[in-house]
């Protein structure tokens, strides 16, 4: 893939460990320490941007196949899917995921009068019924790195009348994704969107905009934020903004850098290149005998290699120990030698 990895990233180590946190793009880093140097020489502009913000939610919202007017910006998974949380009756049951990851789980949870209902990945779409409220899970599992049926799933819910949220932490920047074939998506940045932490993105779908209560409404909530700074917001937005936290302009700054990378690169390209690098490291592990977690995904585990995290650490090598198994992700910063190397290590 031609890419512009040699002037965008220039990690010290063989870094393949994306699905825990991704490389800031220089471009990004730049965008981040000018505004920091705006603030702390209080210039006018060090407040942060609205433009920047804005360039985001665009950015993020062509990624993933919606119109703007359907993304809510926020700073973490976990306040998005607790404003959904939060807009279901008692007694719904919302379908999850077995070992899904937490932020996808807990808000539902910590209500205590809902009826969460596990199953493995795989019995997912079965498992939808008569009185499911919402299957909420991850399109790739942060754990090992499978990808969800999304077609099953989806259509499973249609037959059942329910609504869908999905995770796609693990999934944007690599996979294509189309966000609008769902009532919600949540996305944290940080990872292969490669922003830096404390942006994250909510889409909406325009029917299920009308069920969610913007409980954490501000003034960035507003239509006109000119007139939305004193007292009650009077006349909150009329798109998916309504849902917005007040961003953090430092990880936004260099979220729209990152984004404008990505998408002009194009996500059909970064997935043949992540992917046929993680196929190609599938291949060696099973030469060398051990059984990686099969499938096509950009993630790859090796269920009971993960006390192996700390050897290839000392070699250089940055991987994840997750639940006993080794994980490594694979993004455009990475290459072949990247794989063979982790490779030779993993050989002794």
């Amino acid at each position: 893939m031609d890419t512009p990895g040699d002037a965008e990233f220039a990690p010290a180590q063989t870094y393949l460990n994306t699905a825990s946190c991704g490389l800031l793009p220089r471009r990004t880093v730049e965008a981040v320490k000018a505004l920091a140097e705006q603030n702390a020489a209080g210039r006018p502009d060090g407040a942060g941007s609205f433009e920047a913000v804005a360039a985001a939610r665009a950015a993020f919202a062509r990624l993933v196949g919606v119109h703007p007017d359907r993304v809510a910006v926020g700073g973490t998974v976990s306040v998005h899917v607790g404003l959904i949380a939060g807009s279901l009756p008692p007694g719904a049951e919302v379908l999850l995921v077995e070992e899904d990851f937490s932020s996808v789980i807990t808000p539902f949870t910590v209500r205590g009068d809902l009826k969460p209902r596990y199953v493995p990945l795989e019995a997912l779409a079965d498992a939808v019924r008569p009185g499911t409220s919402l299957v909420a899970f991850s399109a790739v599992q942060s754990m090992d790195g499978r990808i969800a049926d999304l077609p099953a799933v989806r259509a499973a819910a249609a037959r059942h009348g329910a609504r869908t949220l999905v995770d796609a932490t693990q999934a944007a920047g690599w996979l294509p994704f189309d966000a609008g074939l769902y009532d919600y998506t949540v996305t944290g940045g940080f990872k292969f969107l490669l922003c830096p932490r404390g942006a994250s993105f909510l889409t909406v779908s325009e029917e299920a905009q009308e069920s969610l209560v913007p409980v954490h409404a501000g003034w960035f909530a507003g239509e006109d934020l000119d007139t939305s700074t004193y007292g009650p917001v009077e006349r909150l937005a009329t798109s998916a903004r309504r849902f917005d936290e007040p961003p953090s302009f430092l990880a936004y700054h260099g979220a729209a850098q990152s984004l404008a990378l990505l998408e002009g690169i194009g996500v059909d390209a970064l997935h043949a290149h992540d992917t046929a690098l993680a196929a190609r490291f599938r291949d060696g592990l099973i030469r060398l005998g051990h059984e990686p977690v099969p499938g096509d995904s950009a993630i790859v585990a090796v269920p009971g290699l993960g006390g192996r995290q700390s050897a290839l650490a000392r070699s250089g090598i940055v991987v994840a120990d997750r639940a006993g198994r080794l994980r490594a992700a694979f993004h455009l910063y990475n290459s072949a030698a990247d794989v063979d190397r982790t490779l030779d290590v993993l050989s002794g």
